[in-house]
């Protein structure tokens, strides 16, 4: 199949930003790589939707809300969508499997098969020719947020994350991703507009818990998940001889909850613990070894002995590194 079967109209345009069909093969091609921007606007247009915030002002409950929700899908994201939808780095129930999946669901960045389909891409062709989101193949932004707005990165190759595509419920909700944080939208509208009621000192209104709640802590944990993909491989530090360039940031890894000890990764990726060592703050991991107590999750990985030793350079990816159940077919 050489190129797109046809150029897509704005009417598929706008559907699909509510129902993705599954296809059986995947866009290629010159049209693939380029920007849709009638896909795009949602993206686009929750960045403007930020400014409201002039209008809507703040109240502490509208703040609260949008730090809690920050933190519940930077979570969700970095434990779930990446230790484990990507990586299979512990075991959970299918339950659990599911509110997670939903969770990070909200934070409007697709569903779960296609968020870890497209990372098992990049981890077998970080920074190659074939790497949708390389800062050394694309620059900067292209790799913080360009890539994923094109027709070729909307779909989600299923032969890529067969274990978790045989769930129908997970296969669903990549299929319907946007009624999530729509679903949100709407709830935090209305939960404002009810304290508002209730308690009409507070100042809170629903607009104000919309833009604040939703958009602005959307955006925010955009931004710093995104700078996994783009200032990961740019800004830190080395400690490990990889095929890329990925790198550790202290200040990204805090931003995100521990992503940003992304050369440790991207050296070991079987470990849930991605801050090797005890000062390496990894909060997703702190995150996790609480639900085990709890039962929810169990089997975490750790880091063999023979990893944590910085390595020089020429020394080869020790066994175990690379995930043994991605194909590249």
């Amino acid at each position: 199949m050489n190129g797109l079967p046809k150029r897509r109209g704005a009417f598929q345009s706008l559907l699909s930003w509510f129902y993705q069909p599954e296809a059986p093969e995947l866009p290629t091609g010159p049209a693939a790589e380029r920007i849709d921007w009638v896909r795009s606007l949602p993206f686009i247009g929750m960045h403007v939707g930020c400014l409201a915030v002039l209008w809507v002002g703040w109240s502490w409950p509208a703040v609260v809300v949008a730090v809690l929700l920050y933190a519940a899908r930077v979570f969700a994201l970095t434990a779930f969508y990446h230790r484990y939808f990507s990586h299979r780095t512990f075991k959970t129930w299918r339950v659990v499997q599911f509110f997670f999946a939903v969770l990070g669901c909200s934070a409007v960045q697709r569903g779960p098969l296609w968020w870890a389909a497209h990372h098992r891409h990049h981890h077998v062709h970080s920074d190659d020719e074939e790497d949708l989101h390389s800062p050394r193949q694309h620059g900067f932004l292209w790799a913080h947020f360009g890539w994923f707005l094109t027709p070729r990165a909307f779909r989600t190759n299923y032969k890529l994350i067969p274990d978790f595509a045989r769930y129908p419920e997970l296969r669903l909700l990549d299929r319907c991703d946007l009624l999530v944080p729509v679903a949100l939208a709407v709830t935090l509208f209305g939960f404002g507009a009810l304290i508002g009621w209730v308690f009409p000192d507070s100042e809170v209104t629903g607009p104000q818990m919309l833009v604040w709640g939703f958009l602005i802590s959307t955006i925010a944990v955009y931004h710093v998940t995104f700078l996994v993909n783009s200032g990961a491989h740019i800004i830190g530090r080395r400690r490990y001889e990889t095929k890329d360039d990925s790198k550790n940031s202290l200040l990204i890894a805090l931003l995100t909850f521990g992503e940003g000890w992304h050369n440790n990764h991207h050296y070991y990726q079987n470990s849930t613990r991605q801050g090797f060592f005890w000062w390496e703050i990894d909060i997703s991991y702190y995150g996790l070894r609480f639900l085990s107590l709890l039962g929810l999750v169990w089997g975490l990985r750790g880091v063999p002995k023979k990893v944590l030793a910085p390595q020089p350079k020429g020394i080869p990816v020790p066994a175990g590194a690379e995930p043994v159940y991605v194909t590249t077919t």
